[in-house]
Parts: C-alpha cells; structure tokens; sequence
C-alpha cells in the first residue's frame, strides 16, 4: 500500500491540529505518526515556533504560550468590558458570604463593584489591589493571604499562600484567567496559578470572570479545568468550537454579560 506523502504545510496544519487536542507532543510520535523523520519534524517544530504558533518543549512541542502585559498596563486596555463582566458578577454574589478573590484586572473591577453594591462579605484575596478597593466597604472584613510579592501581577504568590488557602472555606471563589481554551482555564505565571487552585478547592463554587479576548488562548498554567469551574462570566459568547464543547462536558454554567443586562 503507497503512503500519501505530506507537504510541509500540510504536515505543520496536522501539528498544530494536534495539539488542539493534546497538551504536548514528543517529536518520536509525530514523526511516527506522520511519516516522516525526526529531523523533518524537528524543523516543522522550529518553524512554527518561530511563527508564534507552538512553544517548543524538551524532545517536542506544546500549544503556543499567551504572554501577557504588566498587571498596570492591562489596567489601562478593555476597561468597559471589565466593568460589565463585574457588574453582572455582583448579582451572582450575596450580601454576607465568604469569598476568595484571585488578583486580576477583572477581578479588580468585580471587587470595586463589590464595594458599592454588597454588606458584609467577608473577603481572602492575593491582592493588595483588590484589598485596598473592597476596603472602602466598612461592612467588609478583608484578609490578606501572606505569600512573596510579584510587582507585576500585584500579588502574592508561594508556598505560604498555598498553604493559607488550604485551611480555610470559602463559599465562591471569584479568579480571573490569561486564557480559555477546551481543556480549563489557564494563567501566565505557574506559582500564581498554584494559588487560583488552592482558592478554588477550598471553594463551594468557582467562577472565572474573563474578557473575549482571553477565548483559545494558552498560557503556561492550566490550573484548573473546566469540570472544576461553576460558571464562566464573559462579555461576548464563546465563539471557538473546541471551547463551547469543553464548557458543555465541564457542565459549567455561562453567563454572557453586555452593557444593560446579562443572558445565560
């Protein structure tokens, strides 16, 4: 029987295809796979790593790394949709629970919503950001989680924030995302998402809040999937299929939020 050979864009389209659907892959297996040699694979890898469409690994390759702006310039860009997602995240929470807020632009927004719309949260976060905004709520008890401090995402981070978030109970966890894509949610820094994850399991529910421009995106962290998430709060509908069938098997809950109201 002939083996249909390839062409180079056909084998690269098949690469990153794969990789939809796989969190990485070994340059042995897609050269078996493929059929071709090591070498030939190798050099599809660099490629398209150079094109900013994978991230090359040890013996292999991974989807495409999303890097983000600092915590103060992301502040500066989609401040409406930030704002719209918090509002419509308020109606989600009520007066006198227990939260645990993770440090994000969107978070941020959610918090300072918080503040003027909530009574008598109680309120464990990563951030000195979002501490100070629900503050001014003198109802309000806020906790600050102990960590090592990260300038640029303007939180703490570490082994003792882990291990904070491990000995409490939260009712809602409220996290923010870098990116959504069919597997979870995923964030730009590893520690950082370790500690989403501990605010996560010592919640009764976890909601993401996230921006459109988040959709299909990877970043280094997956820290949680999406059968590990409540309910997902964005300001546009999911347009990417891979995703909707990851939030249709993770049974998450998705509540579009626009200007004037929200829909589910």
């Amino acid at each position: 029987m002939k083996t249909i050979k390839l062409t180079k864009p056909e084998r690269q389209k098949l690469i990153t295809d794969k990789l939809k659907e796989y969190p990485a892959l070994r340059v042995s297996e897609l050269s078996q796979d493929i059929g071709v040699s090591t070498e030939t694979i190798r050099r599809d890898l660099d490629e398209l790593e150079s094109l900013g469409l994978i991230s090359r690994t040890y013996g292999g390759a991974a989807p495409a790394i999303t890097k983000e702006p600092s915590f103060k310039q992301r502040e500066m860009v989609n401040v409406k949709q930030y704002e719209i997602i918090a509002r419509a995240t308020c109606h989600f929470i009520n007066d006198g629970e227990v939260l645990a807020i993770g440090s994000s632009v969107t978070t941020l927004q959610v918090a300072v919503r918080l503040a003027a719309e909530k009574r008598d949260l109680t309120v464990f976060t990563d951030s000195y950001a979002i501490a100070s905004a629900l503050s001014s709520n003198p109802t309000f008890k806020v906790h600050v989680c102990p960590g090592l401090y990260n300038d640029d995402e303007n939180c703490v981070f570490g082994p003792e924030s882990i291990n904070y978030f491990s000995n409490i109970y939260v009712n809602k966890a409220i996290l923010g995302a870098t990116g959504l894509n069919q597997i979870g949610v995923s964030n730009v820094d590893l520690e950082i998402g370790e500690t989403y994850k501990a605010m996560a399991r010592s919640a009764s529910e976890t909601i993401i809040v996230a921006d459109s421009s988040k959709i299909s995106k990877n970043a280094v962290s997956l820290f949680l999937p999406w059968n590990q998430i409540s309910r997902l709060i964005i300001d546009k509908p999911p347009f990417d299929e891979e995703l909707t069938v990851g939030l249709k098997h993770g049974k998450v809950d998705v509540t579009i939020a626009t200007e004037n109201s929200w829909s589910f």
